[in-house]
């Protein structure tokens, strides 16, 4: 009997295409999903005869494990509870998308340990384990409705081509697939890029639709400051930390991507496009830093999701933050370690920029100690 094939762009409830995808999963039948890169065969794994058709109908070998998908990087420590603060970093900033994080699998407190034996040495045979959350909203669905992962893996034999149609898979396995969905063709038509995640190092072991060097940039640390208005003392704060950061890397302030840094600045209440205040620019120009072409921009979920540092002007701007944002409560804290306010100069005297810049200076030079001590940072 031929597959069921379900037209999710002509579908007249998105609704009844995830319940059907879970039935069907929880039956312990293969089902063909739409993903972002190509397309994926998934089963339950929870259930081990599922799991074991799908290695028969991808003709997989032994010991080249499936992948899990899972609900998001919310659930990474669920998996990895000893997860680096890369690995964390990455699952944040790629999940959704197209990427795969093999990550260590020997925690015993991993959730890992609840799938069947034989699944586990299907997804995990060598200790480590490759995490997929797709970018595709139908799979992501099916992933919140139904208990525990999907293995995944491309919907291809062995060796050929990944399909990026529906119809490729219908014609090359017919009845050995359950339920296809059709959303047309993927829209990168290149499998996820699979990364090595060990400790504070990566290894990309395929570059697939996401290149070298965009990962590069995306294992990188980002340093976010906040303020009111992003035109006074974030703005500073973010000249300033290049400035510092580059001398004790022993390089430019704008090579230091290059280093691994990213450094930006936003505001609570900012409008987009505002400039940096003239007393913030003759005040930074007068230590050689140039804030001209800055452009205010508001704070929004994007850049919270990937900073990895968030340093706050006053309380009130970390509060507002947390109230908004409460998963970012642990990578958010004021600049002052103290917990004291760095005072907003709006208004006043160029003397009074003056004293909030050395203010900034100050603090800035004892966050950068402690980010010092991060692996491999400042060495």
């Amino acid at each position: 009997m031929p597959p069921v094939v379900i037209d999710i762009r002509n579908a007249e409830d998105p609704r009844d295409v995830v319940h059907r995808a879970v039935q069907a999963l929880s039956e312990g039948k293969i089902v063909a999903f739409p993903t972002e890169t190509v397309y994926g065969f998934g089963a339950r794994a929870l259930d081990p005869d599922a799991v074991e058709r799908l290695i028969r109908v991808k003709g997989r070998a032994e010991g080249n494990p499936l992948a899990l998908a899972i609900r998001g990087a919310q659930e990474l420590l669920d998996y990895v509870p000893d997860a680096s603060p890369l690995g964390e970093r990455l699952a944040r900033r790629c999940w959704p998308g197209p990427v795969t994080l093999v990550v260590d699998a020997s925690a015993e407190e991993s959730v890992l340990g609840r799938l069947p034996e034989s699944v586990r040495q299907a997804v995990c045979p060598e200790k480590t384990v490759g995490l997929r959350v797709p970018g595709h909203n139908v799979l992501l669905d099916v992933l919140r409705m139904i208990a525990g992962p999907v293995a995944l893996t491309s919907a291809n034999r062995s060796g050929s081509p990944e399909a990026k149609t529906a119809a490729e898979i219908v014609e090359e396995f017919g009845e050995e697939v359950d339920l296809v969905l059709d959303d047309g063709p993927c829209r990168y038509g290149r499998p996820s890029s699979v990364i090595r995640v060990n400790g504070d190092h990566y290894e990309i072991l395929r570059e697939g639709a996401v290149p070298e060097a965009t990962l590069k940039r995306l294992a990188g640390t980002m340093v976010l400051f906040v303020c009111t208005g992003n035109t006074c003392r974030s703005p500073m704060a973010e000249g300033l930390f290049r400035k510092m950061a580059a001398e004790r890397l022993g390089c430019a302030p704008d090579a230091l991507e290059e280093h691994g840094w990213t450094v930006m600045s936003a505001g609570v209440a900012a409008m987009t496009g505002g400039r940096a205040s003239d007393s913030s620019v003759e005040v930074m120009n007068q230590v050689g830093i140039d804030l001209r072409s800055h452009e205010a921009q508001p704070v929004t979920e994007a850049l919270i999701r990937y900073a990895d540092h968030i340093f706050t002007m006053t309380t009130a701007h970390r509060q507002a933050l947390v109230m908004q944002w409460p998963e970012a409560a642990q990578r958010t804290a004021t600049l002052c370690l103290d917990g004291s306010d760095i005072s907003d100069p709006i208004g006043g005297p160029v003397e009074q920029y003056q004293r909030c810049a050395e203010q900034i200076e100050g603090e800035l030079d004892k966050r950068l100690e402690l980010l010092g001590d991060e692996p491999g940072r400042f060495a």
